[in-house]
């Protein structure tokens, strides 16, 4: 059971599309696996869109009897009103958007992940040991988002960090000083939080950080003064 979810005010954001793409494939992906949050976000839509027709309804709108005017349309050129006859002639387009889960492979493992992530597969997998990485182009200053995938037996050295650290787990299980998590969980952390991500069977995991990692322990400390290069 999904046991860590979007706080309301990035649901709402969401909602009002003002979420940068990074958050926003993160709010949209942890939906597909939260029947919950998706339920939230669809009544946050419904009353924003009443929320903005309400708006419309209440502005002053001038037709054409109150001004004693009567609008005509000029007639279009022939070759105008030919081209769109044309264009109106053609059979319609049967496009069907589909939602359903896709199909992610990395290394040996094979993953179905949430349909917001089509368009943003086209990058290569960097790889250091057990331990993968497919960033994505957001274009967002600062904020790096990412698939991450970790090897059975794999972990992420421990360490804090400059920013905040969002990870959405996809799919797997991974633990850390907090307890386990499972596909849905969208944990969102600051400063505050020293841990060291591992996991027994593997796990895939969109995350998304605003600054580097700060290791605290071990040899991983002697990665920290390139720490703006390989986040």
């Amino acid at each position: 059971m999904i046991k860590h979810h979007p706080q309301e005010a990035l649901l709402l954001a969401h909602a009002k599309g003002e979420l940068p793409l990074s958050m926003a494939i993160a709010i949209s992906a942890h939906c597909s696996l939260c029947d919950k949050c998706a339920a939230i976000v669809a009544t946050l839509t419904e009353q924003q869109a009443q929320q903005v027709l309400s708006a419309q309804s209440n502005e002053e709108v001038i037709t054409a009897s109150q001004t004693d005017m009567t609008l005509v349309a000029d007639p279009l050129p022939d070759e105008l009103q030919a081209m769109l006859a044309h264009i109106f002639s053609q059979p319609e387009a049967n496009i069907t958007l589909s939602y359903s889960p896709i199909s992610l492979s990395i290394k040996t493992a094979t993953y179905n992940i949430p349909a917001v992530f089509r368009q943003h597969l086209t990058r290569p997998w960097q790889q250091l040991g057990k331990v993968s990485r497919m960033r994505f182009d957001v274009d967002e200053l600062n904020t790096r988002a990412s698939l991450l995938h970790i090897d059975a037996l794999g972990e992420i050295p421990q360490h804090t960090h400059k920013g905040y650290e969002l990870t959405l787990l996809l799919a797997g299980e991974f633990t850390d000083i907090n307890g386990e998590y499972v596909p849905g969980d969208f944990i969102l952390l600051d400063h505050q939080t020293h841990h060291a991500p591992k996991t027994k069977t593997g796990c895939l995991c969109y995350t998304v950080l605003d600054a580097p990692l700060h290791f605290t322990k071990g040899l991983s400390k002697l990665l920290n003064p390139i720490g703006e290069l390989i986040y």
